[in-house]
């Protein structure tokens, strides 16, 4: 079986637009269930103990750009050279995919106004789609976990899934997504589940990259794992961004 773990990154509220950062990710990466729970496990922890001497530590991007959480160490800049090139190499041998799916919400907004769709349950949309497609014609072939947040935010999205498993997707039948997904799961950060963890460290690459911002080695290796087609193409396999350039007439 495989997994889907999903993290995010920036806010889905539409009616605040960040300038500096406007947009939401909605990101997650795909997994064997064995894995996830073996070999990936085994070496989160291993890089948490060579590096701070501890396990009990969760990769969460917030905390370590802002050195704290257990990350305080990272404000000598020799051991934060030396951390991000052992975590760039940990993730670059790890065996995964990735999905993602990015809301520009200043364009989302400007072309569907008042009907413009929630961030997050448009991209959740996407990903469950792109994850069916992965998984193919395999009953059961794949379970979802995503990060709580708080009671209204959690209860809104497991409607959202349970409507996915009433009327599907746009290229997915609600049949083919009920046959196809076991469900979906809810996990604490607290938890430290190591794909919700790795989860985490892929979205916001991606972010900086959309933003034009200079290309850093984590994103290198993020776009290497992003899902693509037999023909190497990214763009709407593992990389979804909306909305989409509109035709020229």
């Amino acid at each position: 079986m495989k997994v889907l773990f999903l993290d995010e990154s920036g806010d889905h509220n539409l009616s605040i637009v960040d300038p500096q950062y406007p947009l939401f990710i909605l990101g997650g990466v795909i997994v064997e269930r064995e894995y996830a729970d073996g070999v990936l496990g085994e070496r989160l922890a291993d890089f948490k103990q060579r590096m701070f001497a501890r396990t009990d530590l969760v990769l969460h991007t917030a905390d370590i750009v802002r050195n704290r959480g257990g990350f305080e160490r990272l404000e000598d800049a020799q051991f934060r050279q030396r951390f991000y090139h052992e975590l760039n190499e940990l993730i670059r041998k790890l065996d995964f995919k990735v999905v993602a799916c990015a809301i520009r919400k200043d364009a989302h907004l400007a072309r569907y106004g008042m009907a413009a769709l929630d961030p997050y349950l448009l991209s959740l949309d996407v990903l469950v789609e792109r994850f069916c497609l992965e998984l193919g014609h395999v009953h059961e072939g794949g379970t979802i976990v995503a990060e709580t947040r708080d009671p209204i935010l959690d209860r809104q999205l497991e409607l959202a899934w349970l409507n996915l498993t009433i009327r599907g997707t746009r290229y997915v039948s609600a049949a083919d997504v009920g046959e196809r997904i076991a469900g979906l799961t809810l996990r604490s950060k607290e938890d430290r589940v190591a794909g919700l963890e790795l989860a985490d460290l892929v979205v916001s690459p991606i972010g900086r990259h959309l933003l034009g911002k200079a290309v850093k080695p984590d994103f290198e290796i993020v776009r290497s794992k992003l899902r693509a087609s037999a023909s190497g193409r990214i763009d709407g396999y593992g990389l979804v961004v909306l909305p989409r350039a509109e035709r020229a007439p």
